[in-house]
C-alpha cells in the first residue's frame, strides 16, 4: 500500500513538474508580443500650416479639443462616480496598519458616502460653494475624501506641501481666504491654533488624528473650532446636505507652485483643465494606460499635481490606489506588500533605485557579468518593441530586482525633473516595464508633452498630448531661433491654467494675449517630432567677459555622468568663470578610488585633491563631447559628500534645486573656488 502511494504521489509530482516545465519552454521560445502604439516612432508630432512652426499630437485630429475621456466623466467628481460604477463598488483606497501584512481597503460606495458626509459637515460648519478648503497632510485616504467631498460640494481644495514653513503657509491662507484647513497631525494643528491671529479667514481646524485633551483645552482657550475628521463625517451624516455638483467651469483647486525662484504663486485650475489634461494622457498611453485591475501605490506629494492626475487616472477608470505609510524609509515594505502594477516616480527615487542596483552587483564579478549580459538581451528587445519580464533573464537574473517592487509592475509615469539616459535605458530593461517621461508645470496642470510608450530613445520628453499645442518662440539673447527649431517652449489648449490667483501682472508675463504659457524652458524639435529641453531661459547669468550662461542647462548635461548624483553651478558678472557643487555619485566614486588605491571614509574622500581632479576632468570631457563651449564648462568643483536635501532648504517640495538657497548655503565653499582660480 505505502509502496503504491509513493508511486502515485511520485507520479503525479513528476506530472507536475513536466507540466511546469513545458509551461516554461513554451513561455520562453513563443514570439512574445510586441507593444502597440498610437503613431509611428519616427514621426511623433504634426507641424500645422504658418510661420508659427506650432506642433500638435497626431492623435488631435482623431479627438480634437480633448475635453474629456469618457461622456460620464467631465468633472471630478463624475470621475469618481464612474469609478464606483465601471468597478462594480471595487475597491478605492487602500492602506497599511502597523502590525499588519496586507492592505486594508474601503470601497467606492463607502468613499462617495464618506465624501457626502464629509461635505455636509463642512457646510455645516458655514462654507459655502466657493469656499477653500486647505490639506496639509501627508498623503492618506482622508486626503481624498476630503478632495472629494470639496468637489461634490462645489468648493475648491488647496493642497499645502507638507515641508512648507510657517511663512509660506500663512501667505497661502491668507491669499486663498481659506475657511478650514485638514492636517493629520496634532502638532499641525497646534501650530495652526498659535497662528491663528495671523490667518483670520481660518474658521475651522479638521485632524485626522485623535485629538489629545491638551489639544481641546488648548483650542477652547484660543476660541479656535477644532474638530475630529471622524466627528466631521458624523456631524454631516447627522445634518444631510444635498450635493452641489460642479460643472467643467468651476475651480477645482489652487495649486501652489513650490516656490523655486521666490514666493509660492496659486495656480488656478478648473476640473475642465484637469480632466483635459488626464483624459489626454489617458489617450496617449493607449494600450498600457490605467484600468480597472491596476494598482497604485501613492507617494509622492498629494500637493503636486503630477501626482494627484495619477490618482484621478485610476479613478475615473475603476482602479485602486494604496498610500504609503507616510515614512520613505519603509517604501521597500510598501511596495512588496501592495504590489502595485502603476506608480508615479521622480528621477530621484528612479536614481536610488538604480545605484542599490548597481551596488549590489559590484559586489560580484559574476554578479555583473550576468547583469549586464540580462540587460544587454533586454535592451535588443526594447529595440523590437517588445517589453516584458518573462525571459529567461527575468527569471534568472532579474527577477530579485523586480520582486524589491513587488513584481507586478507594468506600467511608471517619471515626471518633475530630467532624468539621465543611461538609468532611464537600464530601467526599462531591468524592471521588464514600460516608462514614460513627461514634461510640464502646473500651469498647464501636468504635463504637456510625453514620451511614447515603448519608445526606447532616452533624449527627448515626447511629442505634446493631444490636449496641448506646443510651438517655440525665439530667445534672441541665448541664440534660440524657432526657424532652427529651438526656443522658449509654449504651451496653449484646454490644460492651460486659469491664471495666478490675485496676481495679474504676474499671470500677464505668463501667458500672453494669445492664450500662449510662456515656460521659460527652452526646447528643440527633434526630428521624429518629440521635444527635448535643452536650456533654461530664465535661470542665466553674464559673465564679466559679457557671455551667457544658463546653468540649468549645464547641470544637465553634467548629471548624465554616472558619476555625478546632484550638481549646483555658480557665475556672475564679477567673474570670467563658473564653478560647481557637485554630489558625488558614492558607489562609483568609491569603486574608482577602490581601483586606484585610494582609501578612506566617504567625507575624506570627498577632500581628496586626486578624486577631485579625477571628477573635474571626467566632467569637463563629458561637457566638451555634449557641445558646452569652454566659458560654460566648470572650472573647479566642491565635492559635496552629502544629498541636498529639503530639510536644509536646498530643495524644493518637488525636488528642484533653490538656487538662491544654494547660493548662500555654499557661500564659503564658492568664495574659496574663485579665490583660488584668481
Amino acid at each position: 500500500m505505502d509502496s503504491s502511494l509513493q508511486y502515485i504521489c511520485g507520479s503525479i509530482a513528476a506530472a507536475v513538474t513536466g507540466a511546469v516545465a513545458t509551461a516554461a519552454v513554451y513561455i520562453a521560445t513563443r514570439p512574445p508580443p510586441k507593444i502597440k502604439r498610437n503613431f509611428d516612432l519616427n514621426s511623433q508630432s504634426e507641424e500645422l500650416p504658418g510661420p508659427d512652426h506650432i506642433r500638435i499630437s497626431h492623435l488631435t485630429p482623431k479627438a480634437p479639443n480633448v475635453l474629456y475621456l469618457f461622456e460620464d466623466a467631465q468633472t471630478l467628481h463624475e470621475c469618481m462616480q464612474r469609478g464606483c460604477k465601471v468597478s462594480g463598488n471595487g475597491p478605492c483606497l487602500g492602506w497599511l496598519e502597523k502590525g499588519r501584512d496586507e492592505y486594508s481597503w474601503i470601497h467606492y460606495k463607502e468613499v462617495l458616502e464618506r465624501a457626502k458626509n464629509f461635505g455636509a459637515g463642512l457646510m455645516k460648519k458655514n462654507l459655502k460653494p466657493g469656499s477653500f478648503v486647505g490639506i496639509y497632510s501627508l498623503n492618506n485616504v482622508e486626503c481624498v475624501l476630503t478632495e472629494y467631498a470639496c468637489y461634490g460640494r462645489s468648493m475648491s481644495i488647496v493642497p499645502i506641501y507638507d515641508t512648507l514653513g510657517p511663512k509660506a503657509f500663512t501667505l497661502i491662507v491668507n491669499e486663498a481666504e481659506i475657511s478650514a484647513v485638514v492636517c493629520d497631525k496634532e502638532e499641525k494643528s497646534t501650530t495652526l491654533m498659535n497662528d491663528k491671529n495671523e490667518m483670520p479667514t481660518l474658521k475651522v481646524i479638521i485632524q485626522i488624528d485623535p485629538i489629545s485633551e491638551a489639544a481641546k483645552k488648548k483650542s477652547k482657550e484660543l476660541d479656535v473650532d477644532l474638530i475630529s475628521f471622524k466627528d466631521m463625517e458624523e456631524l454631516g451624516k447627522a445634518n444631510p446636505q444635498s450635493l452641489v455638483p460642479p460643472t467643467p467651469d468651476t475651480m477645482a483647486c489652487i495649486c501652489y507652485t513650490s516656490g523655486t525662484t521666490g514666493s509660492p504663486k496659486g495656480v488656478m485650475l478648473t476640473h475642465k483643465n484637469i480632466v483635459a489634461n488626464v483624459s489626454a494622457v489617458m489617450l496617449q498611453l493607449g494600450e498600457t494606460a490605467p484600468c480597472r485591475s491596476d494598482t497604485m501605490l501613492s507617494f509622492l506629494p498629494l500637493a503636486h499635481m503630477f501626482e494627484r492626475c495619477c490618482q484621478i487616472g485610476l479613478y475615473m477608470t475603476g482602479g485602486q490606489v494604496g498610500f504609503f505609510q507616510g515614512d520613505i524609509r519603509k517604501l521597500n515594505d510598501d511596495f512588496r506588500t501592495l504590489r502595485p502594477t502603476v506608480i508615479p516616480c521622480v528621477p530621484r527615487l528612479l536614481n536610488r533605485m538604480y545605484d542599490k542596483i548597481q551596488e549590489e552587483a559590484n559586489s560580484s564579478k559574476i554578479k555583473k557579468m550576468l547583469l549586464n549580459m540580462a540587460i544587454e538581451s533586454k535592451k535588443s528587445e526594447l529595440e523590437r518593441d517588445i517589453i516584458r519580464n518573462n525571459s529567461v533573464w527575468d527569471w534568472t537574473v532579474l527577477k530579485p530586482i523586480q520582486d524589491k517592487l513587488g513584481g507586478r509592475l507594468r506600467l511608471i509615469v517619471a515626471g518633475s525633473a530630467p532624468i539621465a539616459g543611461h538609468v532611464l535605458s537600464f530601467l526599462r530593461c531591468a524592471l521588464g516595464c514600460v516608462i514614460v517621461n513627461g514634461y510640464g508645470q502646473t500651469e498647464c496642470v501636468a504635463p504637456c508633452t510625453m514620451t511614447t510608450p515603448g519608445d526606447p530613445s532616452t533624449d527627448n520628453v515626447g511629442p505634446p498630448i493631444p490636449c496641448c499645442k506646443v510651438k517655440l518662440v525665439d530667445v534672441p539673447e541665448m541664440n534660440y531661433f524657432a526657424s532652427e527649431g529651438k526656443g522658449e517652449v509654449c504651451v496653449h489648449g484646454l490644460a492651460v491654467f486659469q491664471g495666478y490667483l490675485k496676481d495679474t501682472e504676474k499671470t500677464e508675463s505668463t501667458v500672453d494675449k494669445d492664450g500662449w504659457l510662456h515656460t521659460g524652458d527652452i526646447g528643440m524639435w527633434l526630428p521624429n517630432g518629440a521635444l527635448t529641453i535643452v536650456d533654461r531661459r530664465k535661470h542665466i547669468f553674464k559673465l564679466q567677459q559679457g557671455e551667457y550662461v544658463s546653468p540649468a542647462k549645464v547641470e544637465s548635461i553634467y548629471l548624465r555622468s554616472a558619476l555625478v548624483s546632484q550638481v549646483f553651478v555658480h557665475g556672475d558678472s564679477l567673474k570670467s568663470c563658473v564653478v560647481g557643487i557637485v554630489v558625488p555619485e558614492m558607489d562609483s566614486v568609491m569603486q574608482w578610488c577602490k581601483e586606484h588605491g585610494i582609501t578612506g571614509e566617504w567625507i575624506k574622500l570627498c577632500q581628496n585633491q586626486e578624486v577631485k581632479q579625477f571628477m573635474l576632468e571626467k566632467m569637463t570631457t563629458l561637457g566638451k563631447k555634449s557641445g558646452l563651449k569652454s566659458f560654460e564648462q566648470v572650472k573647479d568643483i566642491y565635492l559635496h559628500p552629502r544629498l541636498f536635501t529639503m530639510d536644509e532648504g536646498l530643495l524644493t517640495p518637488t525636488l528642484k534645486t533653490k538656487r538662491l538657497e544654494c547660493r548662500k548655503y555654499f557661500k564659503p565653499q564658492i568664495d574659496a573656488m574663485y579665490s583660488h582660480l584668481e
